[in-house]
């Protein structure tokens, strides 16, 4: 999703769309498994690799059953690396089962 940040495309990949970083409102969304903590948790690994994150941005939703969240927030997208490495971490928490 690239709402807010200018995309292009490459002319060999038409229908591949690309991010014009720096993007400063890149909007991300992360499901997860409902447990106590865990926006701490999810916080401090975007402070890790977005600087000016702030939480009044943060958006947490709970599923139908309550089984899952979804956090929703906007970041400073840099580079592919960045996010690529949030996303790794992001995961690596073994309670994350997306991230969009």
């Amino acid at each position: 999703m690239m709402r807010g940040c200018g995309a292009m495309t490459d002319e060999l990949q038409s229908d591949k769309l690309t991010i014009e970083f720096p993007c400063d409102d890149y909007h991300m969304s992360v499901i997860a498994d409902t447990s106590s903590g865990f926006v701490s948790i999810l916080e401090e690994i975007v402070k890790r690799h977005c600087t000016g994150y702030e939480k009044k941005g943060l958006r947490v939703t709970a599923s139908r059953n309550g089984k899952y969240q979804s956090f929703r927030f906007s970041i400073k997208a840099e580079s592919e690396i960045q996010l690529k490495q949030l996303h790794e971490d992001l995961k690596a928490t073994g309670r994350v089962h997306m991230v969009l």
